[in-house]
């Protein structure tokens, strides 16, 4: 290393520190990329349990609904630098992309390795300064302007600095939250940060008897006044002490916040594609050569057909017009809305990614720079805006890291 000034200096080697690395470099500037552990792009490893789904195939408009009434913080990040531009990127440099199921975005590998070392390849290539085992202790503000950072005990100068750290999820592969405290001690606020995008756990020990099905299309709800609105589809998955899958990984953003509230969420989980008591009562009804059991069976995987007839007090044995007024009133509610009571979670050691971060009021949409800091910038999940399932949150990476990497 030759110099410690540089045109910009990144920190944080993710999905979108590393394409902002890239793009300054591209744009002839010199650059400095830090990463406080040995290697680049560590959580990206795990990302989509280590096959990348990159993006998926949503017009611009229907990405940032996905995201929320904060959606359309994307659409100066997402017109630059959209699935389009993303997959034509990785073709340069080398990478191979396919959409198996029309929707999302996948390296052919389905290996993030293969995405992590054409970025470190063309890294390399450009001549991008790399240090690695280095962690920022400090940034340098001289009257509200950036002019460069501390990093073991050593001055590096710029008039651009890239925030790209990322949140709090899996701190086994280096988050800390590094970026909130930089942001936080120049005058950014921090919203609250909670885990999201994990399983969930539950009261009820019933669960742990149904762990070898899934639940297609599951509908899921929040059992609490002002909030009944909040709702997901997914598939559904029990766990020996609570519940996962898509649907969960998706809803637990919503979920989270209120466990530090209540302690208890209680939650109403209908497994049979939605369908109303009117429905289920007619179906059930129609079906009068079948115990009850075996009805079930019919719309439930045996296990759960079995808890839920426990739950109701049903004997089996019985066919539906046998049953009591209350019980078969009972099991018909149960049926279209089985309550389940969230108590807990393994918090962000198990958090793929981080609801919260630096507030949105406070960064330039249109550049990620920082209103309160000039030459200060943020991208990626360190900022407060977060998606579900399905390639959302690294699209909205690398987007995000492209718009910061690409202006001065």
């Amino acid at each position: 290393m030759k110099t410690n000034k540089y045109d910009t200096i990144i920190i944080g080697s993710g999905a979108c520190g590393m394409i902002a690395s890239i793009t300054a470099k591209n744009n002839n500037k010199t650059v400095l990329l830090i990463e406080k552990l040995s290697t680049l792009g560590n959580k990206l490893k795990a990302t989509g349990g280590g096959r990348c789904n990159l993006s998926n195939t949503l017009s611009n408009a229907e990405f940032m609904n996905a995201f929320g009434r904060n959606g359309k913080f994307i659409s100066d990040a997402l017109s630059l630098f959209d699935y389009k531009s993303l997959i034509s990127f990785f073709k340069k440099i080398g990478v191979e992309i396919h959409i198996p199921d029309g929707f999302r975005i996948f390296p052919t590998t389905h290996n993030s390795t293969t995405i992590i070392n054409a970025l470190e390849s063309e890294l390399k290539k450009l001549g991008v300064d790399i240090l690695f085992n280095t962690k920022v202790e400090k940034l340098i503000i001289e009257d509200n302007n950036i002019k460069g950072l501390i990093a073991n005990n050593i001055n590096f100068y710029s008039d651009k600095i890239i925030i790209a750290t990322g949140g709090l999820g899996y701190p086994q592969l280096g988050a800390n939250g590094d970026g909130y405290s930089f942001a936080k001690e120049v005058g950014h606020k921090i919203t609250a940060l909670y885990p999201a995008m994990l399983p969930l756990i539950t009261k009820e020990k019933w669960v742990n008897n149904c762990r070898a099905d899934t639940i297609a299309k599951a509908e899921i709800k929040i059992d609490l006044p002002k909030v009944k609105k909040l709702k997901a589809v997914g598939d559904l998955i029990f766990t020996s002490n609570g519940i996962r899958g898509p649907i969960i990984l998706d809803f637990a953003r919503e979920i989270t916040p209120f466990l530090e509230q209540y302690k208890e969420v209680p939650i109403l989980i209908n497994m049979i594609k939605g369908m109303s008591e009117d429905q289920i009562y007619k179906y059930l009804k129609s079906n009068i050569n079948f115990n009850i059991l075996d009805n079930l069976t019919s719309i439930l995987p045996k296990s759960i057909a079995i808890e839920i007839c426990k739950l109701c007090n049903v004997d089996v044995n019985l066919k539906f017009n046998k049953l009591k007024g209350n019980i078969k009133n009972n099991l018909i509610k149960t049926l279209s809305a089985t309550p389940l009571t969230i108590i807990g979670h393994d918090g962000f050691k198990k958090a793929m990614i981080t609801r919260g971060g630096v507030s949105l009021k406070e960064i330039e949409p249109k550049t990620m720079q920082s209103k309160i800091i000039k030459g200060l910038y943020f991208c990626g999940e360190v900022v407060d805006l977060d998606g579900p399932c399905g390639g959302y949150n690294l699209q909205w990476s690398f987007s995000s890291g492209y718009l910061a990497g690409h202006l001065l």
